[in-house]
């Protein structure tokens, strides 16, 4: 939906899982083997995964200054039971953390989270004002006001109903 970039270094994995359902159509690339396949997730843990991926879209939402969309696991929650490890590179010393179980989806997210965190990256990663797509984009604007993944759709949109309105 967004003509916006895709975000910065592990949130674009974040961004990517929250946008694989289309509010407006219903449409679930989690539905998909190939959908699927993009994240690693196996049939058996597709419930898990749209767990984690409403319970981001309600922290973006958040991020955005929005009320939940419904009500979700914390984010917290879940994320606390994903395995990471510190790793250490032995050339010039760098650390990173990494999930510490083969790199599953809930593990993987909380290593970009925290990754986001570090950064300082994490509350610029929302989800779109608009309440038929709550899209999940990086605010790039420089104040970090952004309210919606598109301005040529939702903003529009959103501009067009208050027109109308008055």
């Amino acid at each position: 939906m967004s003509e916006r970039s895709a975000a910065p270094g592990g949130l674009a994995l974040v961004e990517s899982l929250v946008n694989t359902l289309d509010l407006e159509s219903g449409a679930d690339a989690l539905d998909t083997a190939d959908g699927r396949a993009r994240f690693g997730i196996p049939e058996e843990a597709v419930d898990p995964a749209r767990e984690l991926r409403e319970s981001l879209r309600a922290t973006l939402l958040a991020h955005a200054g929005h009320p939940p969309h419904r009500t979700v696991a914390p984010l917290g929650e879940l994320l606390a039971a994903a395995p990471l490890v510190v790793t250490v590179d032995a050339g010039d010393g760098s650390a990173a953390l990494a999930p510490a179980d083969g790199a599953p989806l809930l593990s993987r997210v909380a290593a970009a989270v925290a990754e986001a965190l570090v950064a300082g990256t994490w509350l610029r990663l929302k989800a779109c004002q608009a309440a038929d797509c709550h899209w999940a984009y990086y605010d790039r604007s420089p104040a970090g006001r952004g309210r919606w993944c598109s301005m040529q759709v939702c903003g529009a949109r959103a501009k067009m109903r208050r027109y109308r309105a008055r």
